[in-house]
């Protein structure tokens, strides 16, 4: 059974691009109803080996209180209807950590009858958050990239109307709106075509200049400075 266990776990890295996963095998027979699960389906519930054995009782009580009864009621029915029990729900381990699983299982059978379902537990948990983390890495440089546009066209916009913060993003997202435009698309074009316009007045830059070399001097040092 060990190598069977190996090659899902290997067949669900290749299928998810090589993110660790963790796999275990589980028996589940019908008529008394007794679990037997291996040393990796227990850690998922949070268990050294041997810590505990599992029961109906016990594994519903791990299971996500949204999906517990969704679980009892296919748990049901598989003993009902001699079928595999097949699922995808959430763990709570006794840590309070949450895992998203997967059960994929058969029919267990002895002499010609269906006896019970066997199979393996399959933790999504790590394949989740590796997506999710991707997911966020990829959008965060578009995130970056969109706010300093904003907070660039605001800088200007309060500049150029002697406004605040708040009224230039006003004004930003008024232009957003009315024109059915996307607001960081919006603040890039106003920047680039900032470049368009002539320079300021040979005063301004010379008023400007005085600001930008004697800021400093006007600074009032805080308490901790």
């Amino acid at each position: 059974m060990e190598h069977v266990v190996r090659d899902v776990t290997e067949s669900a890295e290749q299928i998810r691009g090589g993110v660790p996963v963790t796999a275990g095998r589980f028996d589940f027979r019908f008529a008394d109803q007794r679990w037997e699960w291996s040393d990796e389906v227990a850690a998922m519930h949070g268990y050294a080996k041997g810590e505990a054995h599992p029961t109906t009782e016990l594994l519903l009580s791990h299971k996500h209180p949204d999906d517990r009864e969704y679980v009892a009621t296919l748990i049901s029915d598989a003993v009902t209807n001699s079928q595999a029990f097949c699922s995808r729900h959430r763990i709570i381990d006794v840590s309070g950590a949450a895992h998203e699983v997967i059960v994929v299982a058969d029919t267990l059978i002895e002499n010609d009858a269906i006896v019970g379902t066997t199979g393996f537990y399959i933790d999504l948990t790590e394949i989740i958050d590796q997506e999710r983390k991707e997911a966020l890495d990829e959008a965060l440089p578009d995130l970056h990239e969109a706010r300093a546009a904003i907070e660039q066209a605001k800088g200007v916009l309060r500049y150029v109307y002697r406004i605040s913060p708040d009224q230039a993003f006003g004004v930003l997202r008024w232009r957003s709106q009315e024109t059915n435009t996307k607001l960081r698309d919006l603040a890039a074009q106003i920047m680039a075509d900032l470049n368009t316009l002539p320079g300021p007045a040979a005063h301004t830059q010379t008023q400007f200049d005085h600001l930008l070399l004697t800021a400093h001097l006007r600074i009032t040092p805080g308490p901790e400075q």
